[in-house]
């Protein structure tokens, strides 16, 4: 999986006048995890509600 270059340039607009590298680096990671994201929900890559509340039950169960 690929970015296009209209993509990142189109996020980029967003961006303050001044910025760090690091806020650079954070949209571009940001934007490959939603074309990741998307790739696998178009390959049918994906969990329904209740099978992801089943496996993250571990973490959403309150401490006692």
């Amino acid at each position: 999986m690929m970015l296009t270059k209209k993509k990142v340039f189109n996020s980029f607009k967003d961006l303050p006048e001044n910025f760090s590298v690091e806020e650079l680096l954070d949209r571009i990671i940001f934007l490959q995890k939603i074309e990741a994201g998307l790739l696998d929900s178009a390959n049918g890559n994906t969990f329904s509600t209740a099978e992801a509340k089943k496996r993250m039950k571990k973490w959403l169960t309150p401490i006692e």
